[in-house]
């Protein structure tokens, strides 16, 4: 697999091809990890109602970990990037970069392991049913031991999209949700002679998935002609201490956000459950709809880390802000596309999940309706806030986004919510009304910190070039 370089191309229209060749491919592979989590949910809701509760409290305390200690390494995408706008072959700090982010996966990796080993008791001490958190806290003892394997694939999916070679990390996460479906058929149910483990063989299933994919990003590594002279591999027991503090710096208010804004729907898929099962369901299909849509200016996103990292480092202010604006436009413009798809066609929408025919389902579609006009409005803003985010973390700009990202979450955002759902007939509207306030308020201020960042000191280098 061969791609072209895409970091070198200054001018709007290549800017705008440079910024797609990154963005197509990573938001094609973050919808496909979504793809793998969902191939656990289908074979798991097979198995009854109970497996399926005790998996969903697992993968929340899971998930939640590894989104963070995800965003932790997620340092390594602006650093990797600047390293190479300073010095397009520079192998030696890039090699550091990788290096010390591998230990980051490891140390923070085991911690994650331990807060999934307790995985019972803190379920127990939220509240869940005893019989419950049992099973739940079987299915983190076993879905621990992938937790390290994927978060060091998330540090050489950087790498391999940083050094202009994303679709290793579309073709790696496609073969990591073949590996997903037939792990699950096998050990869920008992075929190709092994044992029928249940909920246990798809926890298995998810660990041999991310061993899978750890194996294809050593293979690739090693195999490309460009990614192996950077011998990521070559004394990685030598620590670097000053580029480990420049990742914690970076990637500790990364983590710290991520936490924030899973908290924020988390939250509300609590405050939604009190208005009843018919409500909570219909936030679900209207949340798992509009997270399908933040794929893309997730992705979005990542490619802005890598364009403003590349031009942060070389000392371009004049391109830094080019790529910067290319990627917000872009991730809008898709955003405003899905919108009005929730806007105008519901109802077809939410046929993926189920029959809106169905006399059965009206109550459940009527309340979903209601939710996706909404997600309809927030979804520029959630585009805009996350792009924005990724463009100022190329320019490693971290902690002030942090704390924007958490008083807007948690302070307009939740308080909204709860004012309009339990002071008001609102209710469950009310609750999306709030979760539309809190990505609002955070789209207008990263966007605020985004154009005036030169004012605010974050490109404070050497003048750009006049433009031709």
């Amino acid at each position: 697999m061969t791609q072209a370089n895409t970091l070198e191309t200054p001018g709007w229209g290549q800017e705008i091809r440079a910024t797609l060749a990154l963005a197509v491919p990573l938001a094609a592979t973050n919808l496909l990890q979504m793809l793998i989590h969902a191939v656990d949910v289908i074979f798991i809701a097979r198995l009854g109602d109970t497996p399926l509760a005790a998996s969903s409290l697992g993968i929340a305390i899971f998930g939640l970990t590894l989104w963070a200690m995800t965003g932790l390494i997620g340092a390594c995408a602006p650093l990797i990037s600047a390293e190479r706008g300073r010095k397009l072959h520079s192998v030696r700090d890039i090699r550091r970069t990788v290096r010390m982010g591998m230990w980051v996966s490891v140390a923070f990796g085991l911690v994650g392991m331990g807060i999934a080993f307790a995985g019972e008791p803190l379920l127990l001490a939220s509240g869940q049913e005893p019989a419950i958190a049992a099973i739940a806290g079987d299915f983190l003892f076993v879905i621990a031991f992938a937790m390290i394997p994927m978060i060091l694939a998330g540090v050489f999916r950087i790498f391999v999209a940083a050094l202009g070679k994303p679709g290793y990390a579309t073709a790696i996460t496609l073969l990591a949700l073949g590996t997903n479906i037939l792990g699950n058929w096998a050990l869920v149910f008992g075929h190709l002679g092994l044992p029928a483990l249940g909920l246990t063989g798809s926890a298995l299933s998810s660990v041999v998935t991310a061993l899978a994919m750890l194996a294809a990003y050593v293979f690739v590594i090693g195999r490309d002609r460009v990614l192996r002279r950077y011998r990521i591999f070559g004394r990685w027991w030598r620590p670097e201490w000053t580029r480990l503090k420049e990742i914690m710096v970076i990637g500790t208010p990364i983590a710290l956000t991520v936490l924030a804004e899973a908290g924020l729907f988390s939250g509300a898929a609590l405050l939604m459950g009190r208005f009843g099962e018919t409500e909570l369901a219909a936030h679900t299909l209207a949340l798992n709809l509009a997270a399908l849509a933040f794929q893309i200016p997730f992705g979005t996103a990542q490619a802005a880390t890598i364009r403003v990292g590349f031009h942060h480092g070389a000392g371009d202010r004049l391109e830094a802000g080019r790529a910067g604006w290319v990627a917000i436009v872009i991730g809008t413009g898709f955003m405003c596309t899905t919108a009005l798809a929730m806007m105008l066609v519901p109802t077809l929408l939410l046929r993926v999940y189920v029959d809106p025919d169905a006399a059965a389902n009206a109550a459940l579609v009527g309340f979903a309706v209601q939710y996706l006009t909404l997600a309809a409005i927030f979804q520029l803003a959630d585009g805009v806030q996350a792009v924005g985010a990724g463009a100022l973390r190329g320019l490693q700009d971290t902690r002030v986004p942090m704390w924007i990202a958490i008083f807007s979450y948690w302070v307009p955002g939740f308080g909204m919510a709860i004012w309009l759902g339990f002071f008001t007939p609102l209710e469950g509207t009310g609750v999306w009304i709030g979760l539309a306030t809190g990505l609002f308020f955070a789209a207008a201020l990263l966007l605020w910190r985004w154009a005036r960042r030169d004012g605010l000191g974050l490109t404070d280098y050497a003048p750009s070039p006049l433009p031709a």
